[in-house]
């Protein structure tokens, strides 16, 4: 009975063994992802693709990896720098077979608060949906997702880490999207001087508070001692943005050449309308506009303060026209330097966003 029960342990043994040995590596380590996004409201991550520890860092090596395009030459990363917050200080981004986009790269940081589709148009209904359309855009990385996922298998370090983050080595087109989205949501910039000052723990200088009052503060042309920029109106909220499409008056309406929005709704009311972007960073971004038509903020602020009329123009301008804001030189230097105290320095500098190839 005693030999009996000996030889029973042992085979339990080598079956725990062998169990062991089969495991998928790191399975114990994909943990919950845990955001730290300060004093943003929560924000709402898909439920089918919740932020897991090797879920994230696999999008970041896929972020970073060149394999992605044609030639093996460029990544993701090529036109969302970290030291620019994510963003492309090209006019347009260079692709790998030398031509130019036709739209200035945007920044992706604070993804996870974007509730109204993606790109300047919002042709892509999901982070997911538009983290592939650049591999496969033949002016951009110009690549098929079959050779990615070919190219991927090749390499042992993708075989383990698709295996740590989605529990098989398989490796897919789908997830890869969502590996990809995972990481972008989780690249969170709360650690601005503007936050600071929010929390209690930081001071405006003279001149940023009375840029913070021109920009929350409406347009009043009957009062104008106490008229704002009324900036708040677009750029609302805590990601500053309120995740909707405008025509800013950039043209009037012969002069538009770039249709925005309208290409995706066939709409003509949407002509020239795009994306408020987050003007979180927004010094650490340039050039500005869809088209990078503005190389500094002071020329941003410019153009606020006399839009150009076209038929599509957001109605938050019309009571500005004809005159405009009729912004002092003051005034203007005060808007820029608000703007300024909305850097995060922490963001171009986090180790949890840099290239993991690079020592």
């Amino acid at each position: 009975m005693k030999k009996n029960n000996f030889i029973y342990l042992i085979v339990l043994l080598v079956f725990g063994v062998v169990l062991a040995c089969q495991k998928d590596p790191g399975f114990d380590s994909n943990y919950p992802y845990i955001l730290d996004y300060g004093g943003l409201t929560p924000p709402a991550i898909p439920a089918d693709n919740p932020l897991r520890v090797e879920g994230v860092k696999l999008g970041r090596m896929l972020f970073y990896e060149p394999k992605l395009s044609g030639n093996n030459s460029m990544s993701c990363a090529s036109c969302h720098n970290q030291k620019t917050a994510f963003s492309d200080t090209n006019r347009f981004s260079l692709g790998i077979k030398g031509h130019f986009g036709g739209r200035q790269a945007m920044a992706v940081f604070n993804m996870a608060w974007n509730t109204n589709e993606f790109f300047w148009d919002g042709r892509a209904a999901s982070l997911r949906e538009q983290s592939l359309k650049p591999i496969q855009d033949p002016v951009e990385m110009d690549e098929t997702l079959t050779n990615v996922v070919e190219k991927l298998k090749s390499d042992s370090r993708y075989l383990v880490q698709f295996r740590k983050a989605f529990g098989s080595d398989e490796i897919t087109e789908l997830k890869i999207s969502l590996a990809l989205e995972q990481f972008m949501h989780s690249i969170v910039s709360h650690q601005s001087k503007y936050d600071a000052y929010i929390a209690g723990k930081a001071t405006l200088t003279a001149e940023e508070e009375r840029g913070r009052y021109l920009f929350f503060t409406e347009y009043n042309p009957g009062f104008p001692a106490t008229s704002g920029a009324d900036c708040q109106h677009c750029h609302s909220g805590p990601n500053f943005t309120d995740n909707r499409y405008h025509n800013n008056g950039l043209d009037s309406t012969n002069a538009i050449q770039d249709i925005g929005r309208e290409k995706v709704t066939n709409n003509p009311m949407d002509k020239g309308k795009f994306r408020t972007t987050s003007l979180r960073n927004i010094a650490l971004t340039p050039p500005y506009m869809h088209d990078g038509r503005f190389r500094t903020l002071e020329e941003v602020v410019e153009h606020y303060n006399l839009v150009h009329a076209s038929s599509t123009l957001d109605p938050t301008f019309y009571q500005q026209l004809p005159k405009g804001l009729e912004l002092t030189a003051s005034d203007k230097a005060a808007l820029v330097a608000f703007l300024q105290t909305l850097t995060d320095q922490n963001l171009i500098s986090d180790p949890r966003y840099s290239n993991p190839f690079l020592p």
